[in-house]
């Protein structure tokens, strides 16, 4: 086989093993991001509360670190949630959040 030939099929191979642990996590932080209270200061696809910033954009706009970041930090106005969320949850999350990538609406 070439060489080229092999890694595409490397490649195609390993992409197929990432997406549905992607996806899962995703959906594991979509459920975390209700069930642990982030929506009822923050909106996403229209549906949440506006205490806090629309995070609909978040994934355009922050990086995972920055997003880890604030949920570990917090700020003055957003608690920590270093204590209440364990590592796999907080990656959950971060993982969620950088999928929203909604456009937002033209102006």
């Amino acid at each position: 086989m070439r060489p080229w030939l092999t890694a595409a099929v490397l490649l195609l191979l390993c992409g197929s093993f990432a997406s549905p642990s992607s996806r899962r996590q995703r959906r594991q932080g979509a459920e975390l991001f209700v069930s642990s209270g982030c929506q009822h200061c923050h909106t996403i696809g229209g549906v949440g509360g506006h205490r806090g910033p629309n995070l609909s954009n978040i994934g355009r706009t922050k990086s995972k670190t920055e997003i880890r970041s604030q949920i570990i930090g917090g700020s003055k106005i957003m608690p920590s949630f270093r204590d209440s969320l364990d590592p796999a949850e907080i990656a959950d999350l971060v993982a969620y959040l950088h999928s929203c990538r909604h456009k937002p609406p033209a102006q």
